[in-house]
């Protein structure tokens, strides 16, 4: 018999066998609240630390995912980082007395070449005129001059610029680098914890979907737990009855293959009509919406029960 049959058949049974006015039984399914973890990179699973059923604690660890080239990434990051705060320090403290001296020391020297230079072109010059050198000898020896000259500027700027420190906008572009830099580690350090997938909430592990050496993808669900103290009845009620109840309002409920019954208070009603599954109306209200409504079950016994069961649910005074 297809699935779909036999779940009406099971509950068109529940019906018959519970008591009450007709209309007054609320159909529906057992659920625990689900927790899903995805994958926060495409990583070998190297470790599964619990099994389908197990109970776990927040915190407790589930998996691992390969984490060397996450590793890899991060200590290259974390070298990068310590390059900048590098390249800071040396930004605010200015250039090193060594560094000045050996500035003075090739201003000298380019001074002195400088100055031989234009010695150099007035010797040329007197020459020409004097009708012994040429025209080209002389025009070699300005040329030579004006490329001393030059030297000599640049190396009186670069000691200048020593002297007078690092400017406040090279020290504000060597922060920002930094700052970028550790902002990148700290996110690496992040995605390297989350490779040790841990639960995040009390609960039992209801389905791991890969297996040892499976490579999931990114985004992938990883592990789904059922969360919360206890399962909740997730029931529909037709709009005749739905003004009838409040929040709190206490029902017996009747789970497919166990005699008693559980007492359970409503924690949520819709506001809105919702798409009703096929099974939950029955008789003038089939064509009609609904109201999704949940119905937390109390009771040490009910924190065994597994998701998914039919029920119903007796409501008696239409939950008042």
């Amino acid at each position: 018999m297809p699935r779909r049959a036999s779940l009406a058949v099971t509950i068109l049974v529940l019906v018959a066998g519970c008591g009450g006015k007709p209309g007054s039984q609320l159909l529906g399914t057992l659920e625990w609240d689900r927790v899903s973890v995805a994958a926060e990179a495409s990583e070998p699973i190297v470790r599964i630390a619990v099994a389908e059923g197990d109970t776990v604690h927040a915190g407790d660890a589930i998996l691992e995912l390969d984490p060397r080239r996450t590793d890899a990434d991060l200590a290259r990051a974390q070298a990068q980082a310590q390059q900048a705060q590098a390249q800071l320090a040396e930004q605010r403290h200015g250039a090193r007395a060594e560094v000045v001296d050996a500035a003075r020391g090739e201003l000298a020297q380019t001074a002195a070449t400088a100055g031989n230079a234009r010695a150099e072109r007035e010797r040329a010059a007197r020459l020409r005129s004097e009708g012994v050198a040429t025209q080209k000898t002389f025009d070699q020896a300005e040329a030579d001059a004006r490329g001393a000259d030059a030297a000599e500027r640049s190396a009186r700027a670069r000691l200048e610029e020593l002297l007078h420190g690092t400017r406040p906008e090279d020290i504000d572009q060597a922060a920002a680098a930094l700052a970028a830099a550790q902002a990148e580690v700290q996110s690496l350090q992040l995605k390297r914890e989350r490779l040790s997938v841990r639960a995040p909430r009390d609960g039992r592990v209801d389905a791991l979907p890969f297996k040892l050496g499976d490579q999931p993808p990114l985004g992938a669900t990883l592990v789904v737990l059922l969360a919360g103290k206890q399962p909740y009845a997730r029931v529909y009620v037709p709009a005749s009855l739905r003004a009838g109840f409040a929040i709190g309002a206490h029902c017996a409920v009747r789970v497919e293959g166990l005699a008693a019954p559980f007492t359970a208070s409503l924690r949520s009603l819709r506001s809105d009509p919702a798409f009703t599954p096929y099974y939950a109306l029955t008789g003038d209200d089939a064509s009609r919406l609904a109201y999704r409504a949940e119905l937390v079950l109390e009771g040490e016994a009910a924190t065994r029960l597994p998701a998914g069961l039919p029920l119903s649910a007796d409501c008696g005074g239409h939950g008042g």
